[in-house]
């Protein structure tokens, strides 16, 4: 097996990242540290902290020079980051002493390396919220359409009362619509550049480090947290909570989907599904078991990151170790859920037969909640509590339906109406609809928005 199965020739397409996974790459890496010293230049130029042809040089050379990350393996093992071979070989490829000498300066590797993750966390953002709302485009169909459909809900594994397959599509769905909504404050507090040096006083920018910090900002579309960030990884941690909460919301509806079709259930379909080597009659549950899996890798990932983010001192190389070798982990591992489930969703479909065999199995006793409120109109709520379980005794030991032995013991009570689960539904349809008409109103806004943006 492969070193990460979301690289792998063989297990990539159970757990496709798309274009997310070409953001972790060594040449993604590259590319977006080169931007960020592009960046650092042009702000310091600006500046007058190094001179503007140099900068305009160095800005010119960053979108020119093709790095070969190989060329990064052997210095990065030797200094342990690879922004020093990175600047080396930059300034050899600019074959200009003169203006490459103002490369990297004042900066140090965790001000570009810190700066680059946050361009590329940027846009997987971006890719993991718009499969995310394709997924919820489906699902508020979904909800939309089988609103009033009733099925049985389950608690600990059994049947407790009625409920619609809308709702439970809608209780799929409300988290992600929470998970999108948190963005615009996280891209805002968390989305953010670094420029403080080496043990983060900025010593070597000079009284205009704060100047160039907001201008190199701008120039990179994050934002200035006015301070280091070095040794505080909570805009790290935040972001990564995010991807794991996706993981999270999608591991449930994976969770769902795969009791849902379990032999004896077979609730929804899930459209083509997987075939087993051996067994000719199988369809397994292949993506919602691969959102159950990512949902446990990024829950226990998330535990290493949150150690990973106590440094000593003002710089801590074995803290800021163990954050690589988890962060792109979960940053992929919430793109692979978020492409798996958009497909999911699309393919998903209620059984309504099997619903209704499960409604109307274990001998009416799903509509003893029902029974027993209606009791208690008649007589003190635990009496009438009371009622209810022993007819239920009753009709599990002879195998009457209760609906029967409750028109034999309480002829006034309307035995129709009280066994309708359509009629038992609750809240469940306007739950539905409501999730329906929150994810039509995400798609007006954002609509709204670009259009605004080409006005």
């Amino acid at each position: 097996m492969a070193g990460s199965v979301f690289d792998s020739q063989i297990y990539g397409d159970l757990f496709t990242s798309g274009d997310v996974g070409r953001l972790f790459t060594d040449t993604a890496e590259a590319r977006a540290m080169l931007l960020v010293e592009g960046a650092l230049a042009r702000a310091q130029g600006a500046a007058g902290v190094i001179p503007q042809d140099s900068a305009a040089a160095i800005g010119r050379a960053v979108m020119e020079v093709a790095m070969d990350p190989g060329t990064l393996r052997r210095p990065t093992g030797q200094n342990g980051v690879p922004v020093p071979g990175l600047v080396a070989a930059f300034r050899t490829e600019m074959n200009a002493p003169e203006h490459a000498q103002y490369v990297h300066w004042g900066a140090t590797s965790q001000d570009i390396m810190d700066s680059a993750l946050m361009l590329r966390l940027r846009q997987a953002l971006a890719l993991i919220e718009d499969d995310l709302k394709l997924a919820l485009e489906a699902l508020a169909k979904l909800a939309q359409t089988h609103a009033s459909l009733p099925m049985a809900a389950r608690t600990y594994g059994q049947h407790a009362t009625p409920t619609s397959f809308g709702a439970v599509v809608a209780t799929w769905g409300m988290p992600l619509l929470a998970l999108i909504d948190e963005l615009a404050e996280l891209r805002r507090n968390c989305l953010l550049v670094s420029l403080s040096g080496a043990a983060g006083t900025s010593g070597a920018l000079g009284p205009k480090a704060g100047e160039i910090r907001a201008e190199m900002a701008k120039a990179l579309g994050l934002n200035d947290p006015e301070a280091s960030w070095h040794t505080d990884r909570t805009s790290v941690l935040r972001l990564m909570d995010w991807m794991v909460r996706v993981n999270l919301a999608l591991g449930k509806l994976g969770e769902d989907c795969i009791a849902l079709v379990q032999t004896g259930i077979g609730e929804i379909s899930l459209g083509g599904a997987g075939a087993s080597s051996t067994m000719p009659q199988k369809q397994n549950p292949v993506a919602p078991s691969a959102l159950v899996a990512l949902a446990r890798q990024g829950t226990g990932l998330l535990s290493i990151l949150h150690g990973s983010a106590l440094h000593q001192h003002q710089r801590d190389g074995a803290a800021w170790f163990s954050e690589w070798l988890c962060l792109p982990q979960i940053v992929l591992g919430a793109a692979s859920a978020a492409r798996t489930a958009r497909d999911l969703c699309t393919a998903i479909t209620p059984n309504a037969d099997a619903m209704s065999t499960a409604l109307s199995s274990g001998l009416d006793m799903i509509h003893a909640e029902t029974l027993s409120f209606a009791l208690a109109a008649e007589m003190p709520r635990p009496d009438a509590q009371a009622v209810v379980k022993t007819l239920c005794r009753e009709a599990g030991v002879s195998g009457t339906p209760l609906r029967a032995l409750v028109g034999r013991d309480f002829p006034q009570l309307d035995v129709e109406a009280l066994f309708d689960p359509v009629a038992q539904l609750g809240a469940a349809p306007t739950e539905a609809l409501r999730f329906s008409k929150k994810v039509a109103e995400l798609a007006s806004n954002q609509n709204e928005s670009q259009d605004g943006a080409h006005a």
